[in-house]
């Protein structure tokens, strides 16, 4: 489709529709919208929308309404991913500013993005295989157990049992754990698994066994691709937005995590010009999700702000910048959801994740 009027009258459908959720007729555009046209040419148009699969036209004396083609062509080339005002980022920096760890941070995320949407709010935790080493303690537990503490860059801590025929004297332990502790600082889990087994035969005899216990552990923490947790919120405003038979599935849909984090993870890691990635209905694959929408952007390691923005420093959560993803904030809502609306909100409270971690992982 190349006309821009037919775009224009479009746009007006689809907005117009998101806002009633009633079938719009060419009169209303021609009333409503400055067009320039009048409502017969309206009218063609949407006919010709319909004709290529745009629009559809629910009974024969109806207006007509989007396709899920319509709602695609919206989102990739009309949808204009208007930025939050000063008010909303205000308030997203106050509510969020007072967490006290990630888990607050996440959780908090997902109370508000739901709030601010209405809608099914979704935030993963960062999964260990995305991580990279901040601090190990290694504290005898038992007779021939040390258990390694393992806090990463994203602040997420994870506790593994090193089995040993015999135990380490604690100076032994301490320069173990020092050693690691400097030459692993910022490395991948993967790497972090190669430096230590390399410690093993240069001065650290007497810990060998231990060495390879630990780096074994990197290792399988390294290869750990599932979110720690799923924060979810929102849930009861299904009910409002919702058809009682499309209820049902919705919440199955819910129940498949596995499902939803794969879905909604492939959607943050697609390169767009918003930074958002975007499912409509039967694109997810996911028969539960045929009469949803999902919105998804990845949050992770800032690695580079913005230059020249005048209007944004290197410590603001509002700046872009190339980062990393570790995890995925979204939202799960009805097809006729308001999707520039839901795109700016959940690509903000990805920014301030993408914050929050990085000023966690500086160690300030």
């Amino acid at each position: 489709m190349t006309q821009s009027r037919r775009m224009l009258v479009l746009r007006a459908v689809v907005e117009d529709y998101i806002r009633s959720q009633e079938p719009v007729g060419s009169a209303a555009l021609s009333k409503e919208r400055d067009l320039g046209v009048s409502s017969a040419t309206i009218r063609n148009d949407m006919a010709a929308l319909e004709d290529e699969g745009y629009l559809i036209q629910p009974h024969t004396s109806a207006g007509r309404v989007p396709t899920e083609k319509g709602y695609r062509y919206f989102v990739d080339r009309l949808a204009t991913v208007v930025p939050l005002s000063e008010a909303q980022r205000r308030g997203i920096n106050s509510f969020l500013s007072g967490s006290v760890s990630l888990k607050d941070a996440l959780q908090r995320s997902a109370r508000l993005l739901s709030e601010i949407t209405g809608q099914v709010a979704i935030v993963a935790s960062p999964s260990l295989s995305k991580a990279t080493l901040r601090h190990v303690e290694l504290v005898p537990v038992a007779m021939s157990t040390l258990l390694a503490v393992v806090i990463t860059d994203t602040g997420r801590v994870a506790q593994h049992g090193l089995t040993v025929s015999a135990m380490p004297t604690a100076d032994d332990i301490n320069r173990l754990s020092s050693a690691v502790n400097e030459q692993c600082n910022g490395q991948s889990l993967s790497s972090a698994s190669e430096t230590v087994r390399a410690l093993g035969g240069t001065g650290f005899e007497t810990v060998r066994e231990a060495s390879d216990a630990l780096a074994d552990a990197f290792a399988s923490m390294a290869l750990d691709d599932r979110a720690n947790e799923l924060y979810m919120s929102g849930t009861s405003h299904l009910a409002h937005s919702r058809s009682l038979t499309d209820l049902a599935p919705l919440f199955d849909a819910l129940e498949e995590q596995v499902v939803l984090m794969k879905l909604m993870s492939n959607l943050s890691e697609e390169p767009s010009a918003t930074g958002v990635g975007v499912s409509i209905g039967s694109e997810s694959h996911t028969p539960e999700l045929l009469h949803a929408s999902v919105v998804s952007s990845g949050y992770g390691r800032s690695t580079s702000p913005v230059a020249n923005d005048s209007e944004r420093n290197k410590t603001s959560p509002d700046q872009d910048s190339t980062n990393e993803p570790i995890a995925f904030v979204g939202s799960i809502g009805p097809t006729h959801m308001d999707y520039a609306a839901t795109m700016a909100a959940v690509r903000a409270v990805a920014r301030y994740l993408t914050f929050f971690v990085s000023e966690s992982g500086s160690g300030d």
